[in-house]
């Protein structure tokens, strides 16, 4: 028997590269035309953040939560969960996740969004905006099949970095709000490093920099704190 030091991360996990890259493409297809109405509700979050609506916090979280609760259930819950026994506790992370958008942002009214002036603000934009068109064309650009691609409202890693954007747009910082994000940024960078996939450090760079952004934001001197 081989001693535990000399095994790899991806000695452990109970699916191969392929495996778990095939899995998008299945939940693609099982959840269309689910696409067109989370890029949809994408397109909704950017229009309600750049405006100034007295609601259009409210709004965002709503939009925000219902993304986290759709992926809890249809990929993490349901899918994910047939290869990795780990995904359900992960479903459960992004429905509290919902309920916490739902809570603080949508009955509290504790997200408020002013049309984005800051550097900081307009990164936190670019993040979102990011997410929304880019990041789905990083898998295919790395060889993977179209039918595969991560989308947002859809697949966690982008729904993920759209809330860590839109969070740091938001005028006030909520550090409740961006823990369970950052959490799964870690994970997703765990799990892709051991399967060896190329963009294996991308979102825990792209949390980290969510973090550094609404650290600098928060302690801002004249930055409004609530």
């Amino acid at each position: 028997m081989s001693e535990w030091w000399t095994y790899r991360l991806s000695d452990i996990l109970p699916f191969s590269p392929q495996t778990y890259l095939r899995l998008f493409e299945l939940h693609n297809q099982a959840v269309w035309p689910g696409q067109i109405v989370a890029l949809a509700a994408g397109v909704a979050i950017v229009v309600l953040m750049l405006s100034r609506a007295a609601w259009s916090g409210r709004a965002v979280a709503l939009l925000l939560a219902a993304a986290w609760a759709f992926v809890a259930w249809t990929y993490l819950g349901t899918r994910y969960a047939a290869l990795n026994w780990a995904a359900v506790y992960f479903a459960y992370a992004f429905a509290a996740q919902a309920v916490l958008l739902v809570v603080a942002g949508t009955l509290a009214g504790r997200l408020s969004f002013a049309a984005p002036k800051s550097a900081v603000a307009k990164a936190g934009l670019g993040m979102v905006l990011f997410a929304l068109l880019i990041q789905p064309l990083i898998g295919p650009a790395l060889g993977r099949q179209w039918t595969g691609a991560e989308l947002f409202g859809i697949a966690p890693d982008p729904t993920v970095l759209a809330t860590l954007g839109a969070l740091v747009v938001a005028d006030l910082i909520r550090p409740e709000l961006f823990v369970i994000p950052l959490l799964w940024c870690g994970v997703t960078g765990v799990v892709l490093y051991g399967l060896s996939a190329p963009a294996a450090s991308f979102m825990p760079t792209a949390g980290l920099a969510a973090l550094a952004l609404a650290l600098y934001q928060g302690l801002s001197p004249g930055h409004e704190r609530g």
